[in-house]
């Protein structure tokens, strides 16, 4: 009975505690999107707002005296744009190559597997100057190319591709050949259709960093046409910082596209990620 009830109160506490965390984790969002309905005397002003209105959003997208060129939807379809096409082409050649790593034998193999290994760990924000300049000499800044292709590869990616690949066995590959298929189609057809739930996790973890992308945006797009809707919030800390309404309203329009695709993808997310914890 006394063991009864120390189990019970061992469980108490753990909701308990599992509730804490999971409120200070969420608590940051909480506080955007109540403030981004809040009305502009109460924001910033009281921790949970007691009125609301749409003057944020209506600031957001209809404009003021002195925001009405700010070109927040443009900036929103130029994100969708970059964000995707990067992530497909992430995808799609982390996919090639780490099937050619896993599952192909050719000359320099272990080369480019230590090569991949040592670029993962090597300061990314090193190459930013050589990217800018060759970016600046093939006339491709304050370009969509320009922000896509410097980001359209991910060693993470293939690095995931390839231990995956490494556990499926040689002998489906072989029968699928000796049926006449060839590499490519072992790859899109055999090997790909066993790789929804890695594939999950790797798009969801591409799309998220390259949707939040801040800084390469930000050396790149130099105009209105190619903004991108997080280089625009960073520039709202200057001469907007005093509509801090419209702020946490642009803010939860950046995180929205990455909570909905979590939930459409939840499912296999979680089975994708036990086969990266194993």
């Amino acid at each position: 009975m006394v063991g009864h009830k120390r189990s019970k109160k061992k469980t108490g506490l753990l909701y308990a505690v599992t509730t804490l965390v999971m409120l200070i984790m969420t608590f940051p969002f909480l506080y955007l999107v109540l403030h981004s309905f809040a009305e502009w005397n109460q924001v910033d002003r009281k921790i949970i707002p007691t009125s609301f209105s749409l003057r944020s959003w209506t600031w957001l997208f209809g404009g003021s005296a002195t925001s009405a060129d700010i070109p927040w939807i443009g900036a929103f379809v130029n994100t969708t744009i970059v964000a995707t096409i990067a992530t497909l082409l992430m995808l799609i050649f982390a996919l090639m190559v780490g099937y050619a790593l896993a599952k192909i034998e050719f000359k320099g193999k272990k080369f480019v597997n230590s090569f991949i290994l040592f670029q993962m760990f090597f300061p990314a924000i090193i190459l930013l100057i050589p990217q800018f300049l060759m970016v600046t000499k093939i006339g491709l800044l304050d370009s969509y190319a320009g922000m896509i292709i410097p980001t359209a590869i991910s060693l993470w990616a293939i690095f995931m591709y390839t231990n995956f690949f490494k556990a499926i066995p040689d002998a489906l590959i072989e029968a699928a050949k000796l049926d006449g298929a060839t590499e490519l189609q072992v790859l899109f057809k055999v090997v790909l259709p066993m790789s929804k739930s890695i594939t999950t996790v790797i798009f969801l973890f591409l799309f998220t960093d390259r949707w939040t992308n801040l800084l390469w945006d930000m050396i790149v797009s130099k105009s209105d046409s190619t903004v991108t809707l997080n280089v625009l919030i960073s520039q709202m800390f200057g001469p907007y910082a005093t509509y801090p309404g419209p702020m946490y309203a642009a803010s939860v329009l950046l995180t929205l596209p990455l909570i909905v695709l979590f939930l459409i993808f939840s499912k296999r997310f979680q089975d994708g990620m036990q086969f990266t914890l194993k």
